[in-house]
């Protein structure tokens, strides 16, 4: 088996050595052995282990444990325990798809609601915990919602908010964004891109961030995270089968 420096193995995966020295300080990859002088010794276990490492980070995508899961992955893969990162591996592969089907439904919901056309004429007149009542969420929701600009209340004569209709329909349709994870940033954006033309591409609308916006996570680009996130997970799996078939028989330390 081949060994390396720190600088190697930092070399060929495009990080500072003490990035290496940060993922064995996290049992990302093993412990090396060590030379008399101190220096450690690395193999073609943590070479590959390190790629591995590489390629799990770059999934973004946080909501419903898939960040703590594949840590796991790594962690249980620099252990030698090829079985379970593979099935853990697997069993992200299903929450990802399954975010995806959940953030595809979440849309048409949404396109079908926005392209509904005209509402029916109706005296509708709800209180705020009335309407959050109605919708199922929380008072602390809709005026986080409000706060963040996704809709505007009318008032009554005393200020009173008062929930119309056409706000009970908006709401729905963030609400069931919001249970698909997209980011307040995404759902303002794809909102008023309908307002500013009806004829407009929710999805390319909900999925591209402007290049104005300060901050942009993987909620503000769901829809591409999560396919990033699957790609990225079959590489694992596959990196992992690869890992489990060459150092399953010689033990990597």
């Amino acid at each position: 088996m081949n060994t390396y420096k720190t600088s190697e193995i930092a070399e060929y995966n495009d990080i500072h050595p003490n990035t290496v020295r940060l993922y064995e300080k996290l049992a990302l990859i093993p412990k090396a052995k060590r030379k008399p002088n101190g220096y450690r010794i690395f193999t073609d276990f943590h070479m590959e282990q390190t790629r591995l490492v590489r390629t799990a980070l770059k999934i973004e995508v946080l909501q419903n444990g898939l960040r703590k899961t594949v840590i796991e992955i790594v962690k249980a893969s620099a252990a030698g325990n090829f079985d379970r990162a593979i099935l853990l591996t697997e069993s992200c592969l299903e929450k990802i798809k399954r975010e995806q089907q959940n953030a595809e439904e979440a849309l048409v919901i949404a396109d079908r609601l926005l392209s509904g056309g005209e509402l029916e004429a109706d005296d509708t007149l709800l209180t705020r915990q009335q309407a959050a009542h109605r919708l199922q969420i929380s008072i602390d929701a809709l005026r986080n919602w409000e706060m963040n600009g996704l809709l505007t209340i009318k008032r009554k004569q005393n200020g009173y908010r008062v929930y119309t209709n056409e706000d009970l329909q908006r709401l729905t349709i963030i609400r069931s964004l919001r249970c698909a994870n997209y980011s307040l940033a995404a759902i303002l954006r794809m909102l008023q891109a309908f307002s500013d033309n009806p004829r407009t591409d929710l999805r390319a609308a909900i999925d591209t961030p402007e290049e104005g916006e300060d901050i942009v996570s993987a909620c503000d680009k769901l829809l591409t995270s999560l396919q990033q996130a699957e790609k990225i997970s079959y590489i694992m799996l596959s990196r992992l089968r690869e890992m489990r078939e060459r150092f399953s028989t010689n033990p990597p330390l």
